[in-house]
């Protein structure tokens, strides 16, 4: 009989344990599949949000920021924009109302305490492509709605 109860004892405390892991694992699972949410309170300062992109009227050198996005950018953001469980939906309002200037910022100061690096390495006009390329995701987001 003591052999059969701490078999069963065993058996208990195994379960226990098991339903514990799994509970911590749940909101592991929740998230999976949803893009992360962008940080609110991560704002360009007003004389850098007034920068106007040099290269607005240059449609060519939109394809230059898709092809940047893709190598610098799609392993965190999506190859689409639409946000992984690292980094948020670049296709999104908060994001898209923001100004050039404050994505061109952003892009070159980065983020550490959210994961966005900075891309203050890469030259400015391929800085101002890649604003470029995510006024196009937006575009193409909202086109296929």
């Amino acid at each position: 009989m003591a052999g059969s109860n701490t078999s069963r004892s065993k058996s208990l405390r195994l379960s226990i344990s098991a339903l514990m892991v799994l509970g911590a694992l749940m909101p592991i699972f929740a998230d999976a599949g949803q893009a992360r949410d962008r940080d609110p309170e991560w704002l360009a300062p007003a004389k850098h949000a007034a920068r106007v992109n040099p290269l607005t009227t240059r449609v060519d050198a939109a394809a230059g920021g898709a092809k940047l996005f893709q190598q610098r950018c799609a392993t965190c953001h999506g190859e689409d924009g639409n946000g992984t469980t690292k980094a948020p939906d670049l296709s999104q309002p908060s994001v898209q109302e923001q100004s050039d200037g404050a994505l061109f910022w952003k892009i070159s100061t980065g983020n550490t305490y959210q994961g966005m690096p900075t891309f203050s390495f890469l030259p400015e006009l391929q800085r101002w492509q890649l604003v470029l390329h995510l006024r196009a995701i937006a575009a193409a987001h909202h086109s296929s709605d």
